[in-house]
């Protein structure tokens, strides 16, 4: 019996995995040749709104206490150390490079793909997809591809905002709460961070836009009927979206740092 029930849940995962590839690439092969149909590009317009412009204030308040707290609990270490000239150097660099993506990330995961599986998820209960299909049209090239090319175009911009908010954050805490000096801040900072470090971050939210896109519209298509499917659906859709971000972060920062390395010649510095 635990065999078998190991069996089963294997097959149902291979199934699902099988699935959601399958979903992935046919909305990738479809997004450009979808961004010439005036319906795509409207629904698109209508998604900038509602995944950009409503998640402006959700960011703002994410980035500026993370680059807050990190102030916090940073400033201790480096007075202890008598490095407090350097805390521009550790704001910066570890906001633009890993929590502002990654907690703009997630936290678009929580507000922006809840959202596009409880849609879509209700789309499916309803049978709205299923008359989109029996009027001929595809449900993947109307309904996904804008969501999709919202995510992968506006979750950069909005980790860029973000970031800014973090550093903006951090640079009160440790100035006006405790004390550090914001000439030295500014110019620590702009002694260490470059361009590199200024994209590094968005050019990871473009894989965590796309990939946070996918999971949770996949979610949304393949819900079960009733609201408890749709309210499973959104639990399963964020789960999967932030573990996804986690393990991206991990191989994505291994892989930019090796070609930065390999490019400039030497690894980049965090002091």
């Amino acid at each position: 019996n635990t065999l078998e029930s190991i069996g089963v849940r294997s097959q149902d995962w291979l199934d699902g995995f099988g699935g959601f590839c399958r979903f992935s690439g046919r909305t990738l092969y479809q997004a450009l040749p979808a961004m010439r149909s005036r319906q795509v590009l409207r629904e698109t317009a209508r998604q900038f709104y509602e995944i950009g412009t409503r998640s402006t204030w959700v960011i703002m308040v994410t980035g500026v206490f993370v680059g807050a707290v990190l102030a916090v609990q940073a400033f201790p270490q480096f007075k202890a150390m008598g490095m407090v000239n350097r805390m521009g150097t550790i704001v910066n660099l570890s906001v633009l490079r890993e929590l502002g993506p990654v907690l703009a990330g997630i936290m678009l995961a929580g507000r922006v793909g809840g959202g596009l599986t409880a849609e879509l998820g209700t789309m499916c209960v309803t049978e709205q997809i299923s008359a989109l299909r029996a009027m001929g049209a595809d449900p993947i090239r109307i309904l996904v591809v804008p969501r999709f090319l919202a995510c992968l175009l506006l979750i950069p911009v909005l980790a860029m905002y973000a970031s800014f908010m973090g550093i903006l954050g951090g640079f009160v805490t440790s100035v006006y709460l405790f004390g550090a000096n914001p000439a030295e801040f500014w110019t620590t900072a702009a002694e260490t961070v470059g361009a590199v470090d200024i994209f590094y971050g968005p050019i990871k939210c473009l894989f965590f836009g796309a990939s946070t896109a996918l999971i949770c519209c996949w979610r949304g298509f393949s819900c079960r009927a009733g609201a408890a499917g749709v309210g499973q659906a959104c639990t399963q859709a964020f789960v999967a979206a932030c573990m996804t971000i986690i393990t991206l972060d991990f191989f994505l920062g291994m892989t930019m740092n090796t070609l930065i390395g390999l490019i400039w010649g030497v690894q980049p510095k965090l002091i």
